[in-house]
Formats: C-alpha cells, sequence, structure tokens
C-alpha cells in the first residue's frame, strides 16, 4: 500500500491494530456454507480452496484457489453480511492476516485511508474472478491447465488434481488425458 498512497502513521497505527494473524491447519475448512462470512484476509504464506460442497465430496465444485499476497474471503457474504453458498479450505497450512468486518468498517470511519484501503481490496477481488470468468469464457480446458501450470508451476504439486480438474471444468478423466498429451 505505502507504494500507492501516502498513510499517515496514525492511520497505519489504527489499521494494523485491527489485524490478527491467524495459522490455519492444511485442510481445514475454516468457513462453512451458510456461515456469515466475518473476515477479510491477506495470505502470507498458503493456498486456500474456494469451492461448492456436494453430498458426493467428488462432486464438489472447485470454483477459485487463492495463494499468497491475494486476499481471500467469501466476499459477496462479506459484503452482505449473508450466508455464504460455498466453503473456503486452506490446502497448505495457511498463515492469514484477517480483519473482522466489524473493525473494517472502523477503518473506514477512523481513517483518511480506509477508503483506500477498501477499494483496492475490492478492486484486487474482483479482477481475480474477472480473470477467471474470462478464462472460462475464452480458453479451453487444456489452455487453463497450462495457464495455471505457467502461473503456478509451484502449486500443482500442493493442490490436488481432483481439485485442478474440477476448478478448469473437466473430469479427472479428461484431466488425466491433458497430462498426457502434455
Amino acid at each position: 500500500m505505502n507504494h500507492i498512497a501516502t498513510i499517515a502513521d496514525a492511520d497505519w497505527a489504527f489499521f494494523t491494530s485491527k489485524l490478527q494473524r491467524r495459522i490455519i491447519p492444511k485442510k481445514t475448512i475454516f468457513l462453512r456454507l451458510n456461515e456469515i462470512e466475518n473476515h477479510i484476509s491477506f495470505i502470507e504464506s498458503g493456498v486456500v480452496r474456494l469451492f461448492i460442497p456436494k453430498e458426493d465430496p467428488e462432486k464438489e465444485i472447485t470454483f477459485g484457489f487463492s495463494f499468497k499476497d491475494q486476499f481471500v474471503s467469501a466476499y459477496d457474504s462479506f459484503l452482505t453480511q449473508k450466508p455464504s453458498a460455498y466453503q473456503l479450505q486452506a490446502l497448505t497450512e495457511i498463515s492469514v492476516l484477517t480483519i473482522t468486518y466489524m473493525d473494517l468498517q472502523a477503518v473506514y470511519t477512523n481513517t483518511q485511508i480506509g477508503n483506500l484501503i477498501g477499494r483496492l481490496t475490492a478492486e484486487r477481488l474482483f479482477l481475480l474472478k474477472s480473470k477467471r470468468e474470462q478464462d472460462l469464457l475464452n480458453l479451453t480446458a487444456e489452455e487453463r491447465y497450462i495457464k495455471l501450470f505457467k502461473e503456478r508451476p509451484e502449486l500443482l504439486k500442493v493442490i490436488p488434481l481432483k481439485y485442478i480438474s474440477s476448478y478448469i471444468g473437466v473430469t479427472a478423466q479428461a484431466l488425466s488425458r491433458i497430462r498426457k498429451r502434455l
């Protein structure tokens, strides 16, 4: 944020006083279906999966991943304070800096920089969502896989293939064929 705007020491101190560091163990679901999202978090390390659960775990729909140096939240639930239609899961142990909905409202109200922080967070989350939608509309499953592999090759080692196949919109068998061709 210091690259974007000059932040007064008092504003920065107030904002950082509202942040809490959380370490979430691998495989932990830290927001469940129908819970209200009360946090927005910045990932210091680790990988998070966003997914729609199903009775049959093999049919879960993985629609997003969040990585180091990205924000993560069920942002629609966070904004509306209504139940989430999906879950958040730590695929690896994650370290996050998190702020509650009420504390973020206090930052907006009590600092000059608050609205900038909120806008930048919203813009980053929107851009990730927009990029994902464009990829789904414009790229083949093979191209989506190659793009994920090029952008984050190390993550293919930590994300199970069943989640990758769901994310790119193919069956595990189709992903296996894609991988074999490549």
